[in-house]
């Protein structure tokens, strides 16, 4: 799923946008796929893991999203996270960490509990994440 992901995120470079996709998957089978498009639509929320989360909610007919993994190409926000949280995902994978702005810290060794949530989810992170890197630096690289 995570190669689709990458696709989705190579699709948002022809696009002009930065270069992160995002998968829902559940019972390993695709749900959607999308990528970030923030400048097309004009939208600051339009990350690649809002965008398909908006789809998989369209695609299954529900708002929750129980039995869900979303795979995304980089380590998401704290707004995408709090979507998964809201969306109800079982599990969140994620290619390149983000020391910037990505958010995962924030729940490692925490209990939804603790954070003051209602509903918590498995975070792994790293999977195909120097493909994941390879593709951002080379976008930026080309940009400056």
């Amino acid at each position: 799923m995570m190669r689709r992901a990458l696709d989705a995120a190579r699709a948002a470079v022809a696009a002009g946008e930065v270069p992160i996709g995002a998968v829902v998957a559940r019972d390993r089978r695709l749900v959607c796929v999308a990528h970030n498009a923030p400048l097309g639509r004009t939208d600051p929320t339009a990350h690649a893991e809002m965008l398909a989360l908006r789809e998989a909610a369209r695609a299954l007919g529900a708002p929750r999203l129980p039995g869900t993994t979303l795979y995304v190409t980089l380590e998401p926000c704290l707004m995408c996270l709090g979507a998964m949280v809201h969306a109800r995902i079982d599990r969140l994978v994620f290619g390149a960490p983000d020391p910037k702005v990505g958010a995962t810290r924030l729940f490692a060794d925490r209990t939804a509990a603790d954070l003051g949530l209602n509903h918590a989810f498995a975070i792994e992170g790293g999977l195909l994440a120097e493909e994941s890197a390879a593709l951002l630096r080379s976008f930026f690289r080309a940009r400056r």
